[in-house]
């Protein structure tokens, strides 16, 4: 995520580098450049005006960015916005015609509400262009699926319950850094933790830990290890790093999930 004027969210693959303006603010902190303002934390916001078309096939990268309340979701696949915006994977994905996967779309529009969003509302934005755009109808089901599930660890959890009151909202402080990324976490819930948890791993996540507190937490993994330090300082993987950092340990295994069944999609008309 680069900070100029503006927030940028930049994605590849499955991996959502960094998601609402959190990150973001922390940077203008500690380059000592003004705090853009966050969007109520109880707004719904919708789009004023909006436009659709195909991405040029020469354009390179994908990448969501906002400046005041102009927002763009550049060379996404619907795909990929499903992922976002319902906080799914993409075998939660049912039903979908296959041009979703593989047609790029340029999304160009002004929010109604001032400020910059976070990760809740930026999905309310995409499931709204989703709907209004495409013409998406879907619903919900349950099917069993391969999962991670969240489990105690032995020894037990070993993060600091939140002392604050539990009515706060969660903040998300990450950085990358060689090959490493961290994610400093405070008045996280395990649902919370678990979505985090989704945009780096490749099935759902669920909660089994039976924990109901709200936590400050701070984890790091190393995920690409040619560009990690090699003097011994490098940080473990995910896996690892959730077992030895937080005392939990993601479990593979059967579980039923949600999933979304697409029941109507059609490209958008013209703008």
């Amino acid at each position: 995520m680069r900070r100029k004027d503006g927030v940028r969210l930049c994605i590849a693959g499955m991996v959502l580098i960094c998601v609402g303006a959190v990150a973001a603010r922390a940077q203008d902190a500690a380059s000592g450049s003004t705090k853009p303002a966050a969007m109520a934390a109880d707004a719904d916001p919708d789009w004023d005006v909006v436009t659709v078309k195909p991405s040029d096939p020469n354009t390179v990268g994908d990448h969501i960015e906002q400046h005041g309340r102009h927002l763009t979701i550049s060379n996404d696949t619907l795909e990929m916005l499903f992922v976002i915006g319902y906080n799914v994977q993409k075998n939660q994905i049912v039903d979908a015609p296959e041009w979703v996967k593989t047609a790029r779309w340029e999304i160009d529009g002004l929010c109604n509400t001032d400020g910059e969003v976070n990760l809740p509302q930026l999905q309310k934005m995409i499931q709204k262009v989703l709907a209004e755009r495409f013409g998406l109808r879907l619903h919900r089901a349950q099917r069993e699926m391969s999962v991670y599930a969240i489990v105690l660890a032995k020894g037990g959890p070993k993060m600091t319950v939140h002392a604050t009151a539990q009515s706060a909202l969660p903040e998300q402080h990450p950085r990358e850094d060689r090959g490493q990324h961290t994610e400093m976490m405070k008045n996280f819930s395990m649902g919370d933790l678990a979505l985090i948890l989704e945009f780096r791993v490749d099935r759902p996540v669920i909660d089994r830990t039976g924990l109901n507190d709200r936590y400050d937490m701070t984890l790091k993994w190393t995920y690409d290890e040619d560009r990690a330090p090699t003097d011994g300082t490098a940080a473990p993987s995910l896996f690892t790093a959730m077992q030895e950092q937080l005392g939990l340990k993601l479990e593979p295994m059967k579980a039923m999930t949600d999933v979304l069944v697409i029941d109507k999609l059609e490209r958008p008309g013209a703008n």
